[in-house]
């Protein structure tokens, strides 16, 4: 945990919120039927996973129901359920007033800035109400864990779910800044931690410990991007021979197969290889950082790790199949598990794809951004994927936009950063949401990775305004300096 102030901080912040939960901990138990509205990726799944477990341990009865984002359309379908409560989890906080004019008893946990808003709901668990930042500091998933530890009917009945919240967290990139979860989440995690549901430890932050063979994670390797390496198979098998690595026999050797030794040496080997490309050292510095292990879930697997837990996640949800991906965290390892596992070789087949699309189409450079327009040959609700892992063809010195146009004929844009770009400056949350609300839409996220819905014949005006934005944003921190 946090020591001195900080720790006071924490301490006082996470008391406001817990009396938030209890709040409302009686009205939800006398309550016969329960809607729980969710975001459609990994920590909008752990979240409501996390509230239906708290529920059916209560034996509350309740039904699911997850959406892309929450606009008119989606609040009138939640308003038809005619529910006796809705909790909104992931989601809500920017649709107070829309909520309310429904007549809709709700209760929010979420992370997102809210909307100023004179009404509330019956309760609204979020950490900017209290001071905190919900990019790094508290996720969706993790306002839910603080609802249902309050809803547990023994103190810890419901600690176990603190894990959920930790894959949550990692699914939403809080702990990427920092190199591990801190703030709140941190608090979460050590709960997860004393309930022996999770572990963590220091480790490479390479994605695919589990589950890809050691040249995998090398090649696809993003934040940070190895020169050389990231985005090249025949390099990574090359470099891993000339370490020593052996690659195994009639089975890939993945990163849990190598001894201490082998991963010290690869460490040592990677790191000497990026000073000789020129990369920082606060860079390499990211190739190193705490990693959560599920200790409850079998080795080997995609649910072992929090990072690959949460693109599983997210190769369900993003795809329709959120039901798929909440039976698996609700516990579902036959039936559900099969087929995640499956929507997710279609996703990482989806992604390749997808980045062939742009390789070919090209990004075209402005002046302080960068951006690419997939049309309809990526779905809307990966093309924020795709945006992040272009970084290896992009020019890592701006941040990249991505267009596509969704089901309704509207563009959406994802738009993403580096963790270099957001120490310069860079807040790809207000500038989305300036832009998008200039040209009537919507848009908002975080720092580092945010999303924005225009009108298409916007497009022109939103990437004029954004790059006039990002320009002022990257610049004003540089005149600082």
């Amino acid at each position: 945990m946090a020591k001195g102030a900080d720790a006071m901080d924490i301490s006082l912040k996470l008391d406001e919120l817990k009396e938030l939960c209890k709040d409302c901990t009686d009205f939800i138990c006398r309550q016969k039927e329960i809607l729980v509205v969710s975001h459609v990726d990994a920590d909008g799944l752990t979240a409501a996973a996390i509230i239906c477990t708290a529920l059916d341990r209560q034996n509350i009865d309740y039904k699911p129901l997850f959406f892309r984002q929450l606009d008119e359309n989606a609040l009138e379908e939640v308003a038809d359920q005619g529910a006796d409560l809705v909790i909104f989890t992931d989601l809500g906080s920017g649709m107070i007033q829309e909520i309310l004019d429904r007549n809709l008893q709700a209760i929010i946990a979420d992370h997102h800035k809210p909307k100023a808003c004179p009404a509330q709901p019956l309760a609204h668990i979020n950490p900017h109400l209290v001071g905190a930042d919900g990019a790094n500091q508290l996720s969706g998933s993790g306002s839910a864990f603080l609802l249902a530890r309050a809803l547990a009917s023994s103190p810890g009945a419901n600690d176990d779910l603190a894990a959920l919240a930790v894959v949550g967290a990692v699914g939403d990139l809080q702990d990427m800044a920092s190199g591990k979860l801190i703030g709140l989440n941190r608090y979460i995690l050590d709960i997860g931690s004393r309930a022996g549901s999770v572990h963590f430890s220091r480790d490479v932050k390479l994605f695919g410990k589990q589950t890809r063979p050691v040249y995998k994670m090398l090649e696809y390797s993003q934040d940070p991007y190895l020169p050389g390496l990231s985005g090249k198979e025949d390099a990574c098998i090359a470099f891993l021979k000339e370490v020593g690595i052996s690659l195994g026999g009639e089975k890939w050797r993945r990163w849990i197969d190598l001894s201490q030794e082998e991963k010290s040496s690869l460490v040592t080997a990677i790191v000497q290889k990026g000073l000789r490309n020129g990369i920082s050292n606060i860079r390499l510095e990211r190739l190193i950082g705490e990693v959560y292990i599920l200790l409850n879930e079998r080795e080997g697997t995609e649910l072992r790790d929090a990072s690959e837990y949460s693109t599983l996640l997210n190769a369900t949800a993003r795809y329709g199949h959120a039901g798929v991906g909440l039976e698996v965290c609700l516990g579902d390892r036959d039936k559900a598990f099969d087929e995640a596992h499956t929507l997710l070789g279609q996703h990482r087949q989806n992604l390749v794809a997808g980045l062939k699309l742009v390789s070919k189409r090209g990004i075209t450079p402005l002046n302080s951004i960068q951006y690419f327009d997939a049309g309809d040959a990526i779905l809307d609700t990966i093309i924020g994927i795709v945006a992040g892992m272009s970084f290896q063809m992009a020019d890592r010195s701006r941040p990249i936009l991505a267009f596509a146009q969704n089901v309704e004929g509207d563009l959406k844009v994802s738009a993403r950063g580096t963790q270099d770009l957001v120490r310069s400056g860079l807040d790809l949350a207000y500038a989305l949401s300036f832009s998008a609300q200039a040209v009537g839409g919507v848009g908002g996220g975080h720092n580092v990775a945010a999303g924005a819905t225009i009108p298409p014949q916007a497009k022109q005006e939103f990437l004029e305004m954004m790059d006039r934005i990002v320009a002022e944003q990257l610049s004003c921190k540089n005149n600082m300096k």
